[in-house]
């Protein structure tokens, strides 16, 4: 019979010859009429093409007919959905492979496993299956570890792995570094490419890809030069990923030239190439250059992604060209992007937004299938940027009444303005309150929107409640907060003249059955020298252990130096140093203060009870503070 002929060889070469469906259906008869269609390294085969292919009900359907499966059908099952982004059946197939199956997962069956898992208890109850197995040695699964903890902000776990693994390949560090790099964390990063270069691995494209956004974000230029050099040395500049990124590294620094040098020098550029340098010239506010350069995209036949027309739709803000933003917008319907993603929604709002259309802007908003934060942030900017304070509050008014919409800053810096506008201070003061319950009134740019909005308003301030000093003292602490001192100097002198005075802080300690009490800067007491000198030891054994002063807790414009002197003497401290040398070695020392404490203080005390091996109980103005062993019991949150 003419198909006893087809050898193991000729199968391979079938295989490898299938380039669509329709032939890997016609292979796939082929192996039923050979007998063939439970041969399970065929099948498996068949498996991933059909995967390749996007017929994942057809990957299926083959991996059920096989009788005998082995860990390789296994694994490419769960790789087939785990690369289609199905992750929870892809799960389930784990599942099945621990409780209905004889074979043995392998180092291969983690690493899409712990890519599947969606939450970080997933990920460690996978993690114990890999200790239980032992494959933890394994550089593959190690970096999939590396990345699990990093994707769910556990970079201490994803750190541990990786200092604990017996091998580190590149995989590993560029894993590492990538992994404190999407957290945000650049100074760590780079210190593990530092300690990677000490091993004496060189980096790869991966590495580079990682690295250079890296230094993007911490606005290291030197940096960013030597890496680029490294990459055309080695001849890595080749690579589109690398090219990309330094495209995007260089338009952080506003190096554009920089960046187009590396466009124009890359032989292969793919959608990602023209985006980035696109990007780059919108965000450096060039729209007319960065017009020009979509216009030759389209010449040259490359098809935009969403990602272009949210640039584009910035362009076209800038631009002031109603006439193609109509044109943008009616090329998103017709794709249907809108129901795909809500970044283009939101780049069309502030597009008509910065158009000046608000009946637009409020048109696309309303038809939105999915409004986030960022929707409604932008929605409620425009109206405020556009004079409309009416629309704005309305808008945010609507947005309190939605479920799982939660106020950001971005939220606050836009509707602080309208309040401004509309000279509603009341209302505007509610907001204010907020902000300083949950502390977000330290946050510079809503302190800027804050001091905007009753400068504006300062005349309405005072005449509703003139002889409260608690407006002066915040105001005067806002403009500390964003450095401006005039400002601070110019509020509390209106405060003096009008007789106003902020309440005292001090703090009280009782040694024996004396109570001793310490004022801010107290130097009259008959032990200051001693309490003093107490404060300098325990301020360089906390420094050791790694306290960092915090000045934006020092509302003055002295020098760093004397910003720590400052906060020595805040009279908490100063009452704990002399509960410290006036009582027995470990004995508890209790403290009361009139005023909340602040938060360097809160976290200086915590070190102090650490490092005397005391229980230290602060009641401030707020509530009980607890600190034993370097631990607060409110949990850091007060």
């Amino acid at each position: 019979m003419i198909f006893s002929s087809f050898s193991t060889s000729i199968l391979d070469s079938l295989f490898h010859c299938c380039k669509s469906i329709h032939l890997t259906k016609s292979l796939h008869a082929l192996l039923f009429v050979l007998g063939k269609s439970q041969n399970v390294v065929l099948s498996t085969k068949l498996l991933n093409l059909y995967a390749s292919f996007g017929y994942l009900s057809l990957s299926h359907s083959t991996f059920q007919h096989l009788h005998n499966k082995n860990i390789y059908s296994w694994n490419s099952i769960i790789a087939a959905y785990v690369h289609s982004a199905r992750y929870t059946q892809a799960l389930n197939f784990v599942t099945d492979l621990f409780s209905l199956s004889s074979q043995r997962p392998d180092f291969y069956t983690f690493p899409p496993t712990l890519k599947a898992c969606q939450c970080l208890i997933d990920g460690r109850k996978m993690h114990c299956c890999i200790l239980k197995m032992g494959f933890e040695n394994d550089v593959f699964v190690g970096a999939s570890l590396i990345n699990l903890y990093s994707r769910f902000r556990g970079l201490d776990s994803a750190y541990k792995v990786f200092v604990e693994m017996p091998v580190r390949d590149v995989g590993s560090w560029n894993a590492m570094i990538s992994g404190f790099c999407q957290n945000g964390n650049a100074a760590e990063a780079l210190d593990v490419l530092n300690k990677m270069k000490g091993e004496g691995l060189k980096m790869d494209k991966v590495t580079v890809s990682s690295i250079l956004p890296v230094c993007a974000q911490s606005n290291d230029v030197v940096s960013g030069l030597l890496i680029h050099l490294y990459v055309i040395k080695h001849g890595l500049e080749e690579d589109v990923f690398v090219s990309n990124a330094l495209i995007n590294m260089y338009s952080k620094f506003g190096r554009l030239q920089d960046s187009q040098r590396v466009f124009d020098y890359m032989k292969v550029k793919d959608l990602v190439s023209w985006n980035s340098i696109i990007a780059a010239y919108e965000q450096n506010n060039d729209p007319t250059t960065a017009l020009g350069l979509f216009k030759e995209m389209q010449l040259i036949g490359i098809r935009p992604d969403l990602l272009t027309v949210v640039s584009l739709a910035s362009i076209l803000g800038q631009l002031n060209d109603q006439m193609v933003s109509r044109s943008v917008h009616g090329f998103v319907m017709r794709h249907e992007w809108l129901e795909k993603d809500v970044v283009i929604g939101n780049a069309l709002v502030n597009m008509y937004a910065k158009l000046g259309a608000m009946d637009c802007a409020s048109t696309v908003f309303e038809h939105l299938p999915l409004r986030d934060i960022i929707s409604w942030n932008t929605l409620i900017t425009g109206y405020a940027q556009n004079g409309l304070a009416s629309e704005a509050i309305d808008a945010f008014n609507k947005m309190e009444q939605c479920e799982n919409i939660i106020p950001n800053q971005g939220t606050w810096v836009s509707i602080l303005p309208a309040y401004s506008h509309l000279g509603a201070l009341q209302k505007g003061t509610k907001i204010h309150g907020r902000l300083i319950k949950n502390s977000l009134y330290l946050d510079v740019f809503v302190a800027t929107s804050l001091i905007d909005m009753y400068g504006k308003s300062s005349h309405r301030l005072l005449e509703a409640d003139s002889d409260n000093v608690g407006y002066y003292v915040l105001l005067s602490n806002m403009y500390a907060n964003v450095g401006k001192w005039e400002g601070v100097t110019k509020v509390r002198s209106l405060a003096r003249d009008r007789g106003l005075s902020k309440t005292p802080g001090w703090s009280s300690v009782v040694v024996g059955s004396i109570v001793e009490v310490f004022y801010t800067g107290n130097q009259t007491h008959p032990k200051c020298i001693e309490i003093y000198d107490e404060l300098s030891v325990l301020t360089a054994k906390m420094k050791s252990l790694g306290y960092v002063p915090d000045y934006s807790f020092v509302l003055q414009d002295v020098e760093e130096d004397e910003k720590e002197q400052i906060l020595t003497s805040h009279s908490e401290r100063l009452a704990i140093a002399f509960g410290i040398i006036s009582t027995p070695h470990r004995s508890s020392i209790r403290i009361f203060k009139n005023l909340r404490v602040c938060g360097d203080c809160h976290s200086a005390t915590k070190y102090i009870s650490r490092i005397t091996e005391r229980d230290i109980v602060v009641r401030d103005s707020n509530r009980f503070h607890h600190f034993k062993d370097g631990i607060c019991s409110c949990g850091d949150y007060w």
